[in-house]
């Protein structure tokens, strides 16, 4: 049967992420208060993209664009792509820092395209589909579902659960001027990693889950990582600096992602500086995840 495509524009929000979390590598992940908007309409021909804000003037504006691709990805899934389509972004979340601008992309690209047509895709379909784009999960995951997520891996492709909040955290960025690259971070990791190191993180990545969802007097110790974040110093040397001088006035700090920004899950003294070089931004957690506006089945 032939999709039936929406004549009126649809729109989503969709959140900044942290992933890893610090103990967490490639599993955990929060959704924070700081979004992209986008606008998709279907059009008679062309497919075109406008962005203003973050990346403005370097992204493309044609099907290369991450979120034309994610849309496309998604209609080829449902097995007809519409004529044209017109994208307008409006980004904030900067770009190659850390704090998943490019699940922002998927994970829209892929709302826009269900809220544009009735289908049946459920939000395990839209997380599939969006991890096979990004490669993994630990970022689209709770860009999608909004707070904090665990997510993983099986035979039928991606898979995550979404886990209430507690009170007591409370998120800041810190933000660099300069970018850094996910596959360069991943190129520092060690194909092999000592068993102590792997045993230590797996007791404090169940520490971090418990904290970030009842006690968060225990964020400090759970989020010690041994796995990634040492071997990303060298590259990082700023992030790494940040990090532990952070940690060193009893901050629960950790890389956010991939660096090179840095996540704060406890309150931050006033009379702390990270100095010039950085930006920091007091957030918080985001609950609903990217949330479509206009479409022909209303997403929950």
């Amino acid at each position: 049967m032939a999709l039936i495509f929406a004549t009126e524009p649809v729109s989503v929000r969709t959140p900044a992420t942290s992933a890893n979390l610090g103990p967490g590598f490639d599993a955990l992940g929060l959704a924070l208060t700081l979004h992209d908007d986008l606008t998709a309409r279907v059009t008679p021909g062309r497919f075109t993209v406008t962005v203003t804000g973050e990346g403005a003037g370097e992204l493309p504006g044609d099907e290369s664009h991450l979120v034309l691709r994610a849309m496309l990805a998604t209609f080829d899934e449902l097995g007809e792509r519409p004529p044209g389509l017109a994208v307008e972004c409006v980004n904030r979340i900067p770009q190659a820092r850390g704090l998943g601008s490019s699940s922002a992309a998927i994970v829209g690209g892929v709302q826009l395209a269900r809220g544009l047509v009735r289908n049946d895709l459920d939000d395990n379909d839209a997380l599939r589909i969006a991890a096979r784009l990004e490669g993994h999960p630990d970022n689209v995951a709770p860009c999608l579902l909004g707070g904090f997520t665990i997510a993983w891996t099986e035979g039928s492709g991606a898979r995550a659960v979404k886990l209430p909040v507690a009170g007591g955290v409370h998120p800041t960025v810190f933000i660099p001027s300069e970018r850094g690259y996910t596959s360069s971070a991943r190129a520092a990791l060690p194909a092999d990693v000592p068993h102590a190191d792997a045993s230590f993180n797996a007791g404090r990545a169940a520490l971090l889950t418990h904290a970030l969802t009842g006690d968060p007097a225990l964020l400090f110790p759970a989020t010690e990582d041994r796995l990634h974040q040492g071997y990303r110093a060298e590259a990082m040397p700023g992030t790494a600096s940040l990090v532990a001088s952070l940690r060193s006035v009893g901050v629960a700090a950790v890389v956010s992602g991939a660096g090179p920004s840095v996540l704060a899950l406890t309150e931050v003294p006033g009379d702390f500086h990270p100095g010039t070089s950085w930006r920091a931004e007091s957030l918080g957690v985001d609950g609903a995840g990217a949330l479509v506006k206009g479409s022909m089945v209303e997403l929950a």
